[in-house]
């Protein structure tokens, strides 16, 4: 990873409409806002080019559904060939996570194995959370959005999962340079340890991260059965932010769930599942005592963002500092390897 390139003058207005809900994205800043610079990016988009750059002289902007004052502004600014005032003072800003000791492993991680898009409930489409990753220096990016079961998410049914394969493969196939969108899921862990998704659609996917969003509260014994279940599950690649926990005080807390940490990160060792080290500041899932635990039992990892929008790609610095306080080797953490390494491993 790398920060994201400061834009300069001139910038196309609709690039730099994309850029600032990024870096609103990257600071939490309400969704009102980052979709109200969505929304006029996608007006804007809608515009010939011509028509665009003649309502921003005329100053007719906002009479276009989906602009407002401060997007007008920022169009406006840009159609003149000037970086927008908008713009320019959050690319000012220090940025809000700073790698604190862990910028040689910011760097080597290239890539993402959790990110949500539109399909789910994820804020943005396919073709922006790929150009953000891009931007950031990734090599690669699986898109997981979520199964069926998670219906307060958007799950994707079986039909909807093949139409995003098609989706994905039509980006990837349309694309020029070498970095490669994965096709996967974030499938739910059903009570049983089963997957919530058919059979087909599975072996058509690229990646499979397994996590756990429902019943958190069983019990500690069924709870280890279920994960080692899952783990042991040959199509299962990843185990998402294990505990299932929310950090958050008030009412967005939740506690971890409970379960044989030993038993289940040694399942994970021997069916060769990678352990997720979620970085959404919400969840810092799995806590250092599970880390610790799956770094002895020889466990592989992977630095995921679970990002539901493209800004929030950068939440990976805060997993990377985590690695480095616990000493994790960077060879054992595979959002580090390339996109045709991960492919041989993920086929062997």
């Amino acid at each position: 990873m790398r920060p994201l390139t400061p834009l300069s003058a001139p910038v196309d207005p609709i690039r730099a409409l994309e850029r600032i809900s990024w870096l609103l994205e990257r600071r939490r800043e309400s969704t009102y806002r980052v979709e109200a610079f969505r929304r006029a990016g996608q007006a804007a988009a809608g515009l010939d080019p011509s028509e665009l750059h003649a309502r921003a002289v005329a100053g007719t902007l906002t009479a276009i559904k989906g602009i407002g004052k401060t997007t007008a502004a920022v169009i406006a600014e840009a159609a003149d060939g000037e970086l927008p005032g908008y713009l320019a003072r959050l690319q000012g800003e220090d940025p809000p996570l700073a790698p604190d000791g862990a910028e040689g492993l910011v760097e080597a991680v290239v890539g993402d194995l959790h990110a949500h898009t539109d399909w789910s409930d994820g804020g943005a489409p396919i073709d922006e959370m790929a150009a953000a990753a891009e931007a950031s220096g990734h090599d690669w990016l699986a898109i997981t959005d979520h199964s069926p079961r998670l219906t307060v998410a958007n799950g994707l049914s079986p039909e909807r999962l093949a139409a995003q394969i098609e989706a994905i493969d039509n980006w990837n196939t349309g694309h020029s340079s070498n970095f490669r969108l994965f096709r996967g899921i974030e499938i739910d862990i059903l009570d049983d340890g089963t997957l919530d998704q058919t059979d087909e659609m599975i072996s058509r996917l690229d990646v499979v991260t397994a996590s756990v969003h429902s019943n958190l509260r069983m019990a500690h014994d069924a709870m280890t059965d279920r994960l080692i279940a899952a783990v042991s599950d040959p199509r299962v690649h990843v185990l998402g932010h294990c505990t299932g926990r929310r950090v958050l005080s008030g009412r967005g807390h939740r506690p971890p769930s409970t379960f044989d940490a030993e038993a289940v990160f040694a399942a994970c060792a021997a069916h060769d599942t990678i352990v997720e080290i979620n970085s959404r500041p919400e969840r810092v899932d799995p806590p250092d005592e599970l880390i610790e635990i799956a770094d002895d039992a020889g466990c592989l990892f992977a630095i995921d963002s679970d990002a539901h929008a493209p800004g929030q790609l950068d939440f990976k610095i805060l997993g990377a500092r985590r690695a480095v306080d616990h000493g994790i080797d960077p060879d054992r953490i595979v959002t580090t390897w390339s996109s045709d390494r991960l492919s041989e491993w993920l086929a062997r």
